[in-house]
């Protein structure tokens, strides 16, 4: 069961900076409260007052937040210690960032029971298999025995929410929970968080940038700006008729427009950029025809020309981020090639050099992971504007500030370090980094994933734009639909390793596509309240969906 929030005046501050400012809402048990906003709005650092707590820096200046009858602000440290974890959970943004590398899955996940006392290791065991289910992970029964980089991305989502369910908490902080996922297991996941907000009446906050999901999960919505409210209202009230500008503007980037390809020339369609060839990836102790254990990638075929944007999407596990950092030279594949620009790349990034190095970037999925902690924006981009391109002095400091423009950060944010950044910004960094190089290829892993709608619209505005002017080509690596829609010239849908199919962007609309794509579409959120209560489950696919017919590759049929 759980408890009446309430929340009056709030206020954070950063020294003399207000993060947020004179925040009030009630929520009851059952209910859901969605904050959205843009990136720095305030939202995570409203869900994480709730607690009792502030980031490094900041400090809970003023107000009142009462959790059933406690006066949370008021509450000594070993006091907030017994909350946290037990009566108040936590579900963070970035789970890769929250598992320790070296423990393995399960003692991670029923810590919290064992240290406030509420269950045996026995019992918590018991417990933490039944969430895996729940939760639709794959082999329950053995998945705690792994450790965090064994599963994927959207794997280790879903076993941090199994973390904060272990306690049956009263209150359930849900921050951006479904971020990492697919489609179609973010379908399963917002079904199970449902069921525990409705069955054991959990007070719960979500925190989203994405509109479609907050639609299904929410009562109300906190529309927050700069750590203020805008607007407070019931969910089917602020979807049809929101009543601040702002509230009607992220609405309207909720909704992606199309994004057309730049034109393309006879010489575009001459030679690839990039062109792979039957690659294959894997891990494990190889056979004696030199074939890894574990297959990961199988077969993988891909065709992609100056300034053409390809999408890549399939469930969390389907090879896609290894597809990326095999071109990449990160995995070195144990079959197939991968040609750059009519040359055969090197497989190990080692063996690259340095004009390949910068000609092919790669933009990391987890930010929180992929910038250096201990050293500051203007340390990140300004090493590759020394290293690709010689630049010093005032050169130097004129294209860092053109990279913070190109991604919309202020210029002060040279001097933060990633810690002081929100989930946003970080990734806008990451972009930045890439930028830096002027490549002709950027690898995009997720990399809206982490962003508001209107950061993300702008960034997805960004990229054509680099495609339009430069000639910049992208492999753009998602699970969201409607951003491969809006920008992509062609989607390749790949399952279990292997690439089922390419549609054109004439046919994303086309009856009938593959069965798997279908399902895809299928599962993506609408922008309605509703749209998942009417979702019927889906059929059991087979294992490993038939991929289409397609002609041979072009080097095979010659």
């Amino acid at each position: 069961m759980g408890a009446v929030v309430t929340v009056e005046g709030l206020r954070v501050s950063a020294g003399d900076t207000v993060l947020v400012q004179d925040l009030s809402f009630h929520i009851r048990p059952g209910e859901v409260l969605a904050l959205i906003g843009e990136s720095g709005s305030g939202k995570t650092t409203t869900a994480l007052a709730l607690m009792g707590h502030a980031r490094h820096g900041c400090a809970i200046s003023g107000g009142r937040v009462r959790i059933g009858d406690d006066e949370v602000l008021a509450m000594s440290a070993r006091q907030l210690r017994a909350l946290r974890g037990a009566r108040v959970a936590y579900v963070a943004q970035s789970a890769a960032a929250s598992f320790n590398p070296s423990r393995r899955l399960l003692d991670q996940v029923v810590e919290p029971a064992l240290l406030h006392g509420r269950l045996t290791r026995a019992e918590a065991e018991r417990k933490a298999v039944a969430l895996f289910s729940e939760l639709a992970l794959p082999e329950p029964l053995t998945i705690g025995q792994r450790y965090p980089h064994q599963v994927s991305g959207g794997q280790l989502q879903r076993l941090m929410a199994a973390m904060a369910l272990i306690t049956d908490p009263e209150l359930l902080i849900f921050d951006e929970p479904t971020t990492a996922l697919d489609v179609t297991t973010q379908i399963e996941v917002l079904r199970a968080f449902r069921r525990v907000v409705r069955e054991r009446q959990v007070t719960a906050v979500y925190v989203s940038h994405d509109l479609a999901v907050v639609a299904q999960m929410a009562d109300h919505i906190l529309v927050l700006r700069h750590g203020r409210a805008q607007e407070l209202a019931p969910t089917g009230q602020l979807l049809a008729q929101p009543a601040h500008p702002y509230s009607r503007a992220l609405l309207e980037a909720a909704r992606p427009a199309e994004r057309p390809a730049p034109p393309r020339s006879a010489d575009d369609d001459a030679r690839p950029l990039l062109d792979v060839r039957g690659l294959a990836v894997g891990y494990g102790p190889r056979d004696g025809a030199g074939r890894p254990a574990h297959t990961i990638l199988e077969g993988i075929d891909l065709q992609l020309h100056r300034g053409q944007a390809i999408g890549v999407i399939g469930e969390s596990g389907s090879g896609k981020t290894t597809l990326a950092r095999a071109i990449a030279g990160l995995q070195p594949p144990h079959a197939g090639t991968v040609l750059f620009n009519g040359r055969e790349l090197r497989p190990e990034l080692a063996r690259r050099s340095r004009d390949e190095l910068r000609r092919m970037q790669i933009v990391f999925q987890m930010a929180d992971t992929a910038l250096n902690p201990s050293h500051t924006v203007r340390d990140i981009l300004e090493r590759p504007l020394r290293l690709f391109h010689d630049l010093r002095g005032p050169a130097l400091a004129q294209r860092l500030r053109r990279l913070l423009d190109l991604v919309q950060l202020p210029a002060a944010t040279a001097e933060r370090l990633p810690g002081g950044l929100s989930g946003g910004q970080k990734q806008r960094v990451n972009l930045a980094r890439a930028l830096a190089a002027e490549p002709d290829l950027i690898l995009c892993d997720e990399v809206t994933s982490a962003l508001d709608t209107v950061v993300a619209a702008a960034v997805l505005d960004l990229i054509a734009q680099l495609r339009r002017e430069l000639g910049v080509a992208v492999l753009f690596i998602t699970h969201d639909l409607h951003t491969v829609r809006a920008l992509c010239d062609e989607i390749v849908v790949m399952q279990h390793g292997r690439n089922l199919a390419q549609i054109p962007r004439a046919d994303y609309e086309r009856r009938p596509a593959h069965p798997y794509y279908e399902r895809l579409a299928r599962s993506v959120p609408e922008l309605r309240q509703g749209w998942l209560d009417g979702l019927a489950p889906e059929p059991a696919l087979p294992p490993a969906a038939s991929p289409l017919p397609r002609p041979p590759h072009p080097a095979l049929a010659a």
